[in-house]
């Protein structure tokens, strides 16, 4: 059984919907029978076609946001949407900066609840649930709402898999936000770029991370270069993080990214629960600590007990040996 109709906050970046966006259109195809986004920023006429091929038959656009926080004026104008009486059975909204924003405001507007770190969807009984890994992942909880839709679901990266349908170009419609008085008033002045080399860490089909068992800072250089040589992204633990020895953006965990590459190599990680949340869906998981009774075996395809700083030498050394 399945519910009317589903929205998904289509984030875009750099002129194309972000991967997170095609997963949940994905999802919400097999769910609803109608499949609308809601997309923001001036790029709705070049991303409409990727939206519709995977399941958008409606693009609402909130259009550029002239520097302002998308925020408010997202959540604004979706809200206006929604008291017109288009109103669909769920909305659906990436683990982003923005998302997470844009929901919390949506639900202020509303006054409805939201439901947070969700790792997957049901309809059942022309309901939907949701399922969030709770404990550190070691339980999942089933939730649904109770009260009147629409349900607003907040989706953790990576919870499906992103499939093309084939689907017409979709209509583009314009929407707009009312007056936000100071709520708009917020704009960005100015934006930083991370600097990297190679594929984005949740993109990438090899992921090598380093822990706290590498023993350095300085020897994060080794999880850096065996990376680049299987041409993957550096990631890392919390530990790390968290020690100053490489920036938020490359954690990988409960409170970091998800990632579930084809490879997933750890390097000097115990494995805490916090940790294998954001990994252990890897296709392929190798890791490699000295203690055999580290927790990181227990998913692991395969384990290789031993120093890092023996191991990785050799494997950087048989990588660049096979040019």
């Amino acid at each position: 059984m399945s519910i009317d109709k589903v929205w998904v906050l289509a984030e875009a970046a750099d002129g194309n919907p972000v991967s997170t966006t095609l997963e949940l259109l994905t999802k919400a195809r097999s769910m609803a029978g109608t499949v609308e986004a809601v997309t923001w920023g001036g790029d709705a006429a070049a991303i409409a076609g990727t939206l519709g091929d995977h399941g958008a038959t409606t693009v609402y656009d909130v259009g550029d946001l002239g520097g302002r926080l998308p925020g408010p004026v997202v959540a604004g104008a979706v809200a206006d949407l929604v008291r017109s009486g288009n109103r669909p059975d769920a909305i659906l909204v990436p683990t982003t900066y923005d998302g997470r924003d844009i929901a919390g405001r949506l639900s202020a507007r509303l006054d409805l609840p939201v439901l947070t770190n969700v790792v997957d969807l049901q309809v059942e009984g022309g309901e939907v649930r949701s399922q969030h890994a709770a404990f550190g992942g070691t339980q999942i909880v089933t939730a649904r709402f109770t009260g009147d839709g629409p349900g607003i679901f907040v989706v953790r990266a990576k919870s499906f898999a992103a499939e093309a349908s084939g689907g017409a170009a979709p209509q583009v419609q314009s929407i707009s936000a009312p007056d936000l008085g100071a709520t708009g008033a917020a704009t960005i002045v100015e934006r930083h770029a991370e600097e990297r080399s190679g594929p984005k860490l949740d993109e990438a089909d090899v992921v090598v991370s380093g822990g706290r068992g590498l023993g350095g800072a300085e020897q994060y250089a080794m999880v850096e270069e065996l990376a680049k040589l299987l041409n993957g992204a550096a990631g890392a633990s919390r530990a790390i993080v968290d020690a100053g020895w490489v920036p938020y953006s490359h954690q990988v965990g409960q409170t970091g990214k998800t990632v579930k590459p084809t490879v997933y190599i750890a390097c000097g990680i115990s494995g805490a629960t916090q940790h294998l949340v954001g990994m252990k869906g890897s296709k392929n998981i190798v890791a490699i600590n000295k203690d055999q009774e580290a927790p990181i075996f227990s998913v692991a395809d395969l384990g290789v007990v031993g120093d890092v700083h023996k191991v990785l030498p050799k494997l950087i050394e048989a990588l660049k040996a096979r040019g």
